[in-house]
């Protein structure tokens, strides 16, 4: 009798053991879920410092803008097609030239 009070002491900490090992590995918010947090986290830590690259160029180019003159005249040059008044405008087309095409349709 002695030794089965011990032995059945013995089997009901091995079976919370269990429990408590199955919970940790495999249960709800358990290690394999924590590992899938970490992953989420480093995800969204990389789309954060490429928000903040991307926040830093665009602070740069709000301070061009408020700061000087060439970031406007490019803006507008760029943008607007701005000319100057010295200044001659070239356009180059890149359309395709009309005759292979007219030569195509008359064969």
């Amino acid at each position: 009798m002695k030794y089965f009070s011990q032995f059945m002491l013995f089997i009901v900490a091995v079976a919370v053991f269990l429990g408590l090992q199955y919970q940790y590995w495999l249960g709800e918010n358990g290690h394999a879920q924590y590992d899938a947090l970490l992953n989420e986290i480093a995800e969204q830590q990389q789309i954060n410092d490429n928000q903040v690259a991307d926040n830093n160029i665009l602070r740069a180019d709000v301070r061009d803008l408020k700061t000087g003159l060439e970031a406007v005249e490019e803006h507008a040059r760029l943008d607007l097609g701005l000319i100057k008044a010295d200044e001659t405008f070239v356009q180059l087309s890149t359309a395709p030239t009309s005759t292979r095409s007219a030569a195509a349709t008359a064969n």
